[in-house]
C-alpha cells in the first residue's frame, strides 16, 4: 500500500513538472527564467542523492545505531 502511494505521488509530481516546463515553454521569453531555475533546482537535487549515496556514515547510523 506504502508503495504504492509513493507510485501515485511520483507520477503527479512528474506530471505537475511536465505541465510546468510546458507552460514556460510556452510563456518565451519570460519563462526562460523559470526554466534556468528548474534546472538550477534539479541539479542541486541530483548532488543531494548522489552525496547521500556515497555516504557510509549515514548507512551505518541508519542500520546499526538508530533501531
Amino acid at each position: 500500500m506504502e508503495v504504492l502511494g509513493y507510485l501515485l505521488l511520483a507520477a503527479a509530481a512528474a506530471l505537475w513538472l511536465v505541465a510546468a516546463i510546458i507552460g514556460l515553454i510556452d510563456a518565451f521569453p519570460i519563462g526562460v527564467v523559470g526554466l534556468i531555475a528548474l534546472l538550477g533546482i534539479g541539479l542541486l537535487f541530483l548532488k543531494v542523492l548522489r552525496e547521500r549515496r556515497r555516504n557510509r556514515e549515514d548507512d551505518h547510523y541508519s542500520m546499526h545505531i538508530d533501531k
